[in-house]
């Protein structure tokens, strides 16, 4: 009779099935983490893909197109350039310029434009054409390629040509015109416009289209195709006579009819790039293309293809050298906020398989004493954990490129194998650390005992000194001085000191803590230090990622405090208020104050009459000058920021004549002092000042210089508000410009500071800020929990104990609490004091401005990293109250179960 043989249970599904709740967390973090770590480089890459097609879409179209331009073979037979100019050669041409673009710049077809035009302008002596200063009209004649496919017809029919082919002999074209151009000539349907050159052409107009995309390349490099223009004559005379200047536009088989003008007819290919093939990461391989054909072998070969006279414009260079800076200028930032939440995942990953080795040392050190290899403990270890891990991170990945579709998928391929081999290795090499020596009890490792090792002694002066100079150089070079990772680390580096630090003067504390304590009344202190003193030295870790946490949420939030700080700060300079409303010309109507102290959203209201071309005594220098009611315009200065006063500074003596006191910019107060100065306002009164006080800045006015007066002062006509300065949130711009009308501009500072931000770099920028800040937090209070997890079966246990002996459970909360309290106190404060000193070792090294208002380089608002005390406070509370209610939630669900199962639910710990 055969014996059936049992096959033990594999090591891993036996490991698996003993513990599944921490199987099942450890995938839950680690695909958490792969997921976010995915995201980071495809949110970039999203981002910075955004920014640059942004970048080439608010160009106009003349400088973000390839604009080529070839003769029709000067010096040739009229026959020949016949044959250039006709729609076959000047279409295939187009098809060959648009393979030499090399790759990864991207021609999209339905934007682009070619054809044929006149590159003089051709006189039209109509004499039914406008004509404002008895000049005759002149005209640009271009044939483009398929205008049905980019115009509607309005009216009468699109051009064609009839009959045989049009030769440089032909005496009649057929040409449409756009609305814009037949409304301003008065050009329609039927008109016929002669004009001159060698022999004399007659363009008989059949229709009037309107452009489908008029911002389009088709139509906007050449305005005039679309939109007539005024033109003074040749010569720089500002009074010089005008004429009108307009564009008719011919069907491609007649353009060679335009060799029988002075026009000197010019093919022509605009090239538009296809923004969805723009990607940030090709940048230099994009510059490359631009420059191979302003400049390089791609002018060499369209030069041999169309003519030696071949010219090739672009300002994509330009726009690609400012996209450049921005990004150069915003990595460092983003790279500063990545490095600060890895960091603290890496810890929160290390903490999990410190916990789980610890959770399992009795079992580790016994197979290390019957016997088994470390070896091969270690590999048994790393493939229970890879089992769980790599499908985990496998999802992760997963989720982040379904959820972040269009970008790379290596770095984000590389995220998530990084997260999945910390998770997968952190077990066996802390289990191989302990467990290297053969031992069954190991000794004490309380903390106010231990002594650091040699090793960990260099380690830590190692990390400082990298610490340091990363911070040194951050401080001389700053975020844009090519400064390398090191500098991106700085923040991250000063919380990894800190951590050091402090775990060292830890223990020296709780000794001289502990010795008062003992003289208590009661022995719940004295009990809880002692116990906080036995706390085991591998606390550095949660206290590693607290600190770092702080660190890089300090840093974080400080740096989204100063870009929103000064966009705020710039778009009260650029408005002055929460809302302008300023007169387009001459004063506001009289009852339209009322009318918008009524409008929704607006709290306050202050009126100024602006002077702009007030003269100085001499007559030959215009100052503005600003009158206002001193009360009101104080009150909005001092809520502004912007040039603080007191009322009675600008307000005479009851009763008094004497000279008008007033508020003067320092370029104002420097040429005239203090003595009084006469000032003729536009209405023709005079008025003597004299300057009381000088401000920087005043709300109603933007320039270097300035004067404010007293309203009262002025004459009645004088007074008359201009300007209208509104206080309150929530305004409706649309329900204000309905309110002021055509005859007055509104701008509220809202849509300023809006304006502030128009590239995916900056926003995108911020996102990444705040997720990182977010997740930073997130991992933190993970390590904390942990940390307090792993201690939690002890202090059951010894909750259990302590009851048998009396303890109440009130006494049991308080213990647990102030046993937490010293390690959760030196972290917080900890924290705080290394934000606040990480932004005050770094604020002279970073520049915020770029990020800030990029959309304003001009703008002189300096936007530095400051400490944001939220940034600093918020998590220095909720570490408080978490690691306070985690410890009163302990007690009170130990004080739910009996002592007895406490007790054997200690025992088998």
């Amino acid at each position: 009779m055969n014996r059936a043989i049992r096959v033990p249970a594999p090591w891993i599904r036996t490991r698996l099935r003993a513990a599944p709740g921490a199987a099942g967390a450890l995938a839950l973090l680690v695909a958490l983490t792969a997921c976010l770590a995915a995201a980071f480089p495809r949110a970039l890459d999203r981002y910075a893909d955004a920014g640059l097609s942004r970048a080439v879409e608010q160009v106009h179209p003349g400088q973000s197109s390839l604009q080529i331009s070839a003769d029709p073979g000067l010096g040739r037979k009229t026959a020949d350039q016949e044959d250039a100019l006709r729609p076959e050669s000047v279409a295939g041409y187009y098809k060959s310029i648009v393979d030499t673009v090399e790759s990864p710049l991207a021609v999209d077809g339905s934007r682009s434009a070619y054809g044929v035009r006149s590159t003089s302008d051709l006189i039209a002596a109509e004499e039914w054409l406008p004509r404002p200063d008895g000049l005759p009209a002149q005209m640009v004649l271009a044939a483009p390629n398929d205008l049905a496919g980019h115009a509607r017809l309005r009216s009468g029919r699109l051009p064609r040509v009839t009959g045989g082919p049009v030769t440089a002999s032909t005496g009649r074209v057929e040409a449409a015109v756009t609305e814009e151009t037949a409304r301003t000539l008065r050009i329609e349907a039927g008109s016929v416009i002669r004009v001159h050159g060698r022999d004399e052409l007659a363009v008989h107009v059949t229709g009037v289209v309107a452009p489908r995309d008029p911002d389009g390349v088709y139509w906007s490099v050449w305005s005039v195709l679309q939109t007539p223009s005024l033109v003074s004559a040749p010569g720089g005379d500002p009074n010089a006579p005008r004429f009108w200047r307009g564009g008719l536009l011919l069907p491609p088989e007649a353009a060679p009819a335009l060799l029988g003008t002075d026009g000197s007819p010019m093919r022509y290919w605009h090239l538009a790039p296809d923004t969805d093939a723009l990607h940030g990461r090709d940048l230099d391989r994009l510059s490359a293309s631009v420059a191979s054909l302003e400049s390089g072998p791609g002018t060499e070969q369209l030069r041999s293809m169309l003519s030696p006279f071949a010219e090739v414009e672009t300002g994509l260079d330009a726009v690609f050298t400012t996209y450049d800076r921005l990004r150069g200028d915003i990595a460092p930032l983003v790279a500063v906020a990545a490095s600060g939440a890895s960091t603290v995942a890496a810890v929160v990953l290390l903490m999990t398989g410190g916990l789980a080795a610890g959770r399992r040392r009795a079992e580790l050190a016994l197979l290390r004493a019957r016997g088994a290899s470390l070896r091969g403990v270690t590999g048994r270890l790393l493939a229970e954990t890879a089992v769980v891990a790599l499908p985990a991170g496998a999802l992760g990945l997963a989720v982040a490129v379904l959820v972040l579709p269009g970008a790379r998928l290596l770095p984000a391929l590389g995220a998530a194998g990084a997260v999945t081999a910390v998770a997968c290795l952190a077990l066996p090499l802390r289990a191989a650390a302990a467990h290297r020596v053969v031992r069954v009890h190991g000794g004490r490792q309380d903390l106010a005992t231990a002594r650091p090792s040699r090793r960990r002694t260099v380690a830590e002066l190692t990390a400082v000194a990298l610490a340091l100079g990363a911070v040194e150089l951050l401080r001389r070079r700053g975020t844009t001085g090519g400064s390398g990772d090191l500098v991106s680390l700085a923040p991250v580096l000063v919380g990894v000191i800190a951590a050091l630090v402090l775990v060292r003067l830890h223990p020296p504390a709780l000794r001289r803590l502990a010795r008062p304590a003992g003289r208590l009344r009661g022995a719940v202190g004295h009990l809880a230090l002692a116990r906080a003193g036995r706390t085991s030295v591998s606390a550095v870790l949660p206290l590693l990622a607290l600190l770092t946490a702080f660190t890089t949420a300090a840093f974080g939030g400080s740096v989204l405090a100063g870009v929103s700080d000064a966009r705020d700060r710039a778009a009260v300079l650029a408005v002055g208020a929460d809302g302008r409303v300023e007169a387009t010309a001459g004063p506001l109507p009289s009852g339209l104050p009322g009318r918008l102290a009524d409008a929704p959203g607006v709290r306050d209201l202050t009126e100024v009459s602006i002077a702009y071309q007030a003269k100085t005594s001499d007559g030959r220098q215009s100052l503005p000058v600003a009158g206002v009611d001193p009360d009101a315009y104080a009150a909005l200065a001092a809520r502004t920021g912007l040039g603080e006063f007191a009322p009675g500074e600008l307000t005479r003596r009851d009763g008094s004549k004497d000279v008008l006191p007033a508020l003067a910019s320092p370029m104002v107060a420097e040429r005239f002092g203090t003595a009084p100065f006469p000032v003729r306002m536009e209405d023709g009164t005079f008025v003597t000042l004299r300057i009381t006080v000088v401000r920087d800045r005043t709300p109603a006015l933007f320039r270097d210089d300035f004067l404010v007066v007293d309203r009262a002062g002025l004459s009645a006509r004088a007074a008359r508000p201009t300007v209208l300065l509104l206080t309150g949130d929530g305004l409706d711009a649309d329900a204000l410009r309905a309110t002021a009308g055509d005859g007055a501009s509104v701008h509220l500072r809202s849509e300023e500071r809006a304006r502030y931000v128009d590239s995916p770099l900056q926003s995108g920028a911020e996102r990444v800020y705040t997720a990182a800040v977010a997740a930073g937090a997130g991992y933190a209070a993970l390590a904390l929990l942990l940390s307090l997890a792993r201690a939690a079966p002890e202090r059951a246990a010894l909750l259990a104990r302590l009851r048998t002996m009396g303890l109440t459970p009130a006494q049991g909360r308080r213990l647990l609490v102030l046993e937490s309290l010293p390690q959760a106190v030196p972290a917080v404060a900890g924290g705080v004091l290394t934000g606040w000193a990480a932004i005050r070792l770094l604020s002279p090294g970073i520049d915020l401005t770029t990020i800030a208002l990029a959309a304003s380089s001009s703008s002189t608002v300096p936007a530095r990293l400051r400490a944001d005390p939220w940034s600093l406070a918020v998590p220095a509370v909720a570490v408080l109250v978490l690691t306070v209610g985690v410890a009163a939630g302990q007690a009170w669900w130990s004080g739910r179960r009996g002592a007895v199962a406490e007790l054997r639910a200690g025992d088998a710990r």
